[in-house]
C-alpha cells in the first residue's frame, strides 16, 4: 500500500526554523518527483517545493526562495524541507505529493495527511 507520511511539523518563533520530512512506503521511491505543499486557514493550497527523482532538479515559491531548501534521500525513501528564517505567514498545514513522472510536472497521484507548522511568537 502507498504512503506517504509528513512530520516534523511543530511551533516555532519567527526567525526560527524546522525539517520536515516526507517518508513514503510501498512504492519504489524514485519514481516520481516530490512536491511539498502548503494550505492556511481560509486559503487555497498552494505549492512550495519540487525535487525531480531523474536529475534531483528543484523549484520554490518565490515566497520561500532563498528560505527553504527541498532535498531527497533515495536510500532512506525521504523528501526533506528545511525550513529558515521563517514567518508567520508560513504557517499552514504542509503536504507532500508524488508526482505521476519523474519531474515536476504538476500531475500528483498520491498524497500525504500533512503536518500542521505554526509561526508564532
Amino acid at each position: 500500500q502507498l504512503q506517504l507520511v509528513e512530520s516534523g511539523g511543530g511551533l516555532v518563533q519567527p526567525g526560527g526554523s524546522l525539517r520536515l520530512s516526507c517518508a513514503a512506503s510501498g512504492f519504489t521511491f524514485d519514481r516520481g518527483a516530490i512536491g511539498w505543499f502548503r494550505q492556511a486557514p481560509g486559503k487555497e493550497r498552494e505549492g512550495v517545493s519540487c525535487i525531480s527523482s531523474s536529475r534531483g532538479s528543484t523549484n520554490y515559491a518565490d515566497s520561500v526562495k532563498g528560505r527553504f531548501t527541498i532535498s531527497r534521500d533515495n536510500a532512506k525513501n525521504t523528501v526533506y524541507l528545511q525550513m529558515n528564517s521563517l514567518k508567520p505567514e508560513d504557517t499552514a498545514v504542509y503536504y507532500c505529493a508524488v508526482d505521476h513522472f519523474r519531474w515536476c510536472s504538476g500531475q500528483w497521484d498520491y498524497w500525504g495527511q500533512g503536518t500542521q507548522v505554526t509561526v508564532s511568537s
